[in-house]
């Protein structure tokens, strides 16, 4: 289903294969071997996200499967995401979405639905989605992109939260703020 996609250790899940699969390197040998760039990739650092905020995501279930689901804008950048959960087999609630222009049927931002709430969660989705420009894009297909996400491991989990805290660092550093004249 993803071409590109190399069966590496990940908690992203190609659709009806049961191997796991990745979109690039290993996060914890990037990490090793210094690449892990808090610029880098915003699937991951949405990965990410749903991992450091398993349980919110998961109301504290041991198992789950989380799928992100993102739709383009004309010019190539995230529209909306969204965040779906699904704590038994074939029953999905909607977690979360967040779009980045309000109309007649949504807000713009984060909104959270069916009883999820997770402030952890909002502040790396509204860093991700607004600061796009900072990361390298999935490729726009033509239809939306979807990652599907299991029950992450402890490795895992500890990789999540030390790619959010290098993002949240390398957002907030002096180099990256806009020069004033």
């Amino acid at each position: 289903m993803f071409p590109r996609c190399l069966k590496l250790t990940s908690t992203i899940r190609a659709a009806q294969t049961p191997a796991r699969v990745e979109r690039g390197p290993d996060p914890v040998t990037s990490r090793k071997q210094g690449t892990m760039n808090p610029d880098g990739n915003l699937e991951r650092l949405l990965e990410s996200a749903v991992v450091n905020h398993w349980a919110d995501l998961t109301r504290g279930t041991p198992a789950g499967l989380i799928h992100i689901e993102y739709g383009f804008a004309d010019g190539g950048t995230l529209d909306y995401l969204k965040v779906w959960s699904s704590l038994s087999r074939g029953h999905w609630l909607l977690a979360c979405e967040y779009w980045m222009s309000a109309n007649t049927f949504h807000a713009a931002g984060i909104g959270f639905e069916n009883g999820y709430q997770s402030e952890g969660m909002a502040d790396v989705l509204e860093v991700a989605m607004q600061h796009q420009s900072s990361f390298v894009l999935p490729p726009n297909l033509g239809r939306q992109g979807l990652l599907q996400i299991s029950t992450p491991t402890a490795e895992e989990s500890a990789a999540a939260a030390t790619l959010i805290s290098e993002v949240f660092d390398r957002l907030a550093s002096p180099l990256t703020q806009p020069a004033v004249a």
